[in-house]
C-alpha cells in the first residue's frame, strides 16, 4: 500500500507544477498582449505622422522633423525644397484615380531615392517638400541638383494602361535655422509657382531663389 505521505507529496508536487505552468501561460499571454498593444500603438503613431498612400512623412511630421534637423545641423547648409506636379489633374481625368495614386507613389519613391538620407514628405495632394543637406550654397550646385530632381521626376512612369510622363515645378531656398524654416518654405513655394508660370507643361522647369542665394 502506498505511503500516504508519499502520495500527498506527489499530489502537492503535481499541483505546484500545474500552478507554475498556469502562471507561465498567463505570463506569456500577458507578454503577447503587451506586444500586440505596443504594435498597435506604433502603428497608430506611424499613421498619424505618415501619408497613407506614399508612406512619406506628412505635413505635420515634416515640420517637426525639419525643426529637429535644423536645430542639430550645427551650421551645415540646408536647402528647403518644394515640388509640385504639373497638370496632375489631367492624369486623374484621363486614366482614373488609381493611376493618379500610382503616379504619386512613383514620384514619392523617386524623390526619396534622390534625397537619400535627407528628409522628404508629402504635404498633400501632388505637393511634396524636402530638406536637403548641401555641401555648399553655391548657385551652380543648387541649380544642378534642381535640374537632376526635375529630370528624375520626369522619367516615364509605367501604368496598367501604358506609361505616362509627368513634370514637376521645383522651388528651392536656403534655410539656416529653425526660426527660418517657415520663411524658407514660403520662398521655395513662391519660387516653385514662378517656375510653374514660366515653362510649358512638357518641359522640366526649375527656378532657384536667386535673390536670397545672392545674399548668402
Amino acid at each position: 500500500m502506498p505511503d500516504p505521505m508519499v502520495v500527498a507529496s506527489g499530489i502537492c508536487a503535481a499541483g505546484a507544477l500545474l500552478s507554475s505552468w498556469q502562471l507561465r501561460r498567463r505570463a506569456l499571454r500577458a507578454e503577447a498582449e503587451i506586444e500586440h498593444l505596443q504594435a498597435e500603438l506604433a502603428a497608430e503613431r506611424h499613421a498619424a505622422s505618415h501619408d497613407p498612400l506614399t508612406g512619406l512623412p506628412n505635413r505635420r511630421a515634416f515640420y517637426r522633423l525639419a525643426a529637429t534637423l535644423l536645430t542639430d545641423a550645427a551650421g551645415q547648409p540646408l536647402i528647403a525644397v518644394v515640388l509640385d506636379l504639373d497638370d496632375f489633374k489631367q492624369i486623374n481625368d484621363r486614366y482614373g484615380h488609381a493611376a493618379g495614386d500610382q503616379v504619386l507613389i512613383s514620384v514619392a519613391e523617386r524623390l526619396a531615392g534622390f534625397a537619400g538620407d535627407n528628409l522628404v514628405a508629402r504635404l498633400g495632394g501632388d505637393e511634396f517638400a524636402g530638406l536637403l543637406a548641401s555641401p555648399t550654397l553655391d548657385r551652380r550646385w543648387i541649380e544642378h541638383a534642381t535640374r537632376r530632381l526635375s529630370e528624375t521626376v520626369a522619367a516615364p512612369i509605367r501604368l496598367a494602361a501604358g506609361s505616362v510622363q509627368v513634370t514637376a515645378s521645383v522651388g528651392l531656398a536656403p534655410v539656416t535655422g529653425p526660426a527660418q524654416l517657415t520663411d524658407a518654405l514660403s520662398r521655395a513655394d513662391a519660387a516653385m509657382y514662378q517656375a510653374k508660370s514660366l515653362g510649358g507643361a512638357r518641359s522640366p522647369r526649375q527656378l532657384v531663389d536667386s535673390v536670397h542665394l545672392a545674399e548668402c
